[in-house]
């Protein structure tokens, strides 16, 4: 249940934007997330999403998420659910979005996604990073800005996640050498980019299918970065069908063996998940060190 501190929170917030008294019917709760509460409220004027958690958990998460989606919505590319209000209620902190109910994909629902998020790229910035840090699923994301991907790469998204997995004994020494073996040989393997917007951390579950038939994105990690790290993490957990990538290629073509890229990029959400699940994700990353350290 939504706890009455954010309760009488969001109340406040509506009725200081209408003047009139805002009234929250029901709130049931909506599955999906591993890491926060959320719940779909129904009120005297709609249905809206919320998200929470006791802010001390994840310091300033929902802020930074709202930041993302905000300039994801302001790109207008793609579906994004509108921010309304973040903010601290006693323990907790919260997110409230609107509501996207979910319907069927429309027969060319691949082919547009794959459009769209070619639109979404090719927005970019000076700097690779982003003007604050945010979250990659629970765990913090320095976006400190570098002029260029590999510098970008190596301090800001390989390293911490490398020093947490030693520190967490979940990488051996070994794995630390292959990693460090690889910085050296980026700007090799991967083609020069211009930064572009992405979403950060685009894997299947963290897109739905629209009460339109479209597909609307949400829990990002936004930022400035290389655009096909976005395209390798589709290819994670089964991927998404050819028809998204086509589409994706006649919009906004890779370079010529940007398939034998995906892998070296994953590097990168595979570690992520190396130290938030451990297991059998550094067999993934091992196999992985096999082809490029």
């Amino acid at each position: 249940m939504l706890p009455a501190s954010v309760s009488l929170a969001i109340s406040d917030f509506f009725s200081a934007g209408t003047g009139k008294p805002f009234r929250i019917d029901s709130s049931v709760p909506v599955g999906g997330g591993c890491i926060n509460e959320a719940v779909r409220i129904q009120t005297d004027s709609g249905e809206y999403f919320v998200k929470f958690n006791i802010e001390k958990n994840f310091p300033g998460m929902f802020d930074a998420e709202a930041h993302g989606l905000s300039i994801l919505e302001k790109a207008n590319e793609i579906r994004i659910p509108a921010v309304l209000y973040s903010g601290i209620a006693d323990i907790y902190s919260f997110l409230l979005l609107e509501y996207i109910s979910t319907g069927n994909p429309t027969p060319h629902f691949w082919v547009n996604f794959g459009r769209s998020l070619a639109g979404l790229h090719r927005h970019s910035e000076k700097f690779f990073g982003l003007e604050r840090n945010n979250y990659i699923g629970s765990l913090p994301q320095s976006n400190a800005q570098h002029d260029n991907w590999n510098g970008f790469f190596v301090t800001e998204r390989l390293e911490p996640m490398v020093k947490m997995g030693r520190d967490k004994s979940e990488i051996s020494s070994q794995m630390v050498r292959q990693i460090e073996s690889i910085y050296g040989r980026l700007s090799a393997l991967v083609p020069a980019e211009k930064p572009a917007l992405i979403h950060g951390d685009l894997w299947n579950g963290n897109f739905l299918v629209d009460n339109r038939g479209n597909p609307c994105l949400f829990d990002p990690a936004v930022h400035y970065g290389h655009r096909e790290s976005d395209i390798a993490m589709t290819r994670l957990f089964g991927g998404f069908p050819v028809l998204f990538y086509e589409s994706y290629q006649s919009e906004f073509p890779m370079e010529k063996g940007w398939e034998q890229r995906m892998e070296l990029l994953n590097l990168y959400p595979l570690l992520v998940h190396v130290n938030l699940f451990g297991g059998g994700y550094v067999s993934e990353v091992n196999h992985l060190l096999k082809k490029f350290a």
